[in-house]
């Protein structure tokens, strides 16, 4: 686990207006305005004719309510957005850091955005399927959202 700080501005364009997270799975939201809202990223199969082969919405799917809530002249008191890479991705992810782990151990590959007291903060973590004492898995996230943010120019 790694907490950066971020550049609020920056960070809230990439996150409400920009493509830079679509490829994440949406965990779960709350925003505090007016009234606190909270939405549950986990998809209810039942409503849909074809029933999605995902547990969760992607970002990209959800990006575009949060910009609703959260768009006005005043600031939110806070908010939280978790966010996990998509699973499909974990292959990717684990080949191109050279681990040891198969992307089925995975269970989250997770960036906690939380903004309080008119701060933004990533929280990185990670969780697996079975108990490991390997860090590398989480060492390796840690060190690539410190990159993906650095690269997108929102690290403080």
């Amino acid at each position: 686990m790694t907490v950066l700080d971020l550049n609020a501005k920056a960070c809230m364009s990439h996150l409400l207006l920009k493509p830079t997270f679509h490829q994440y799975s949406f965990i779960e939201g709350e925003v505090t305005t007016f009234n606190k809202f909270h939405i549950d990223g986990r998809i209810h199969k039942d409503f849909f004719d074809e029933k999605p082969d995902r547990e969760y919405s992607s970002w990209k799917e959800v990006q575009e309510y949060f910009l609703t809530v959260i768009r006005g002249k005043r600031t939110p008191l806070d908010f939280k957005l978790i966010l996990s890479l998509s699973p499909a991705c974990f292959a990717d992810f684990v080949s191109s850091c050279s681990l040891s782990f198969r992307p089925e151990e995975i269970q989250g590959l997770y960036l906690n955005f939380r903004y309080e007291a008119e701060q933004l903060k990533c929280i990185t973590g990670t969780s697996m399927h079975t108990f490991t004492m390997d860090k590398t898995l989480e060492h390796e996230w840690d060190r690539h959202a410190g990159e993906l943010l650095k690269g997108i120019s929102i690290l403080s």
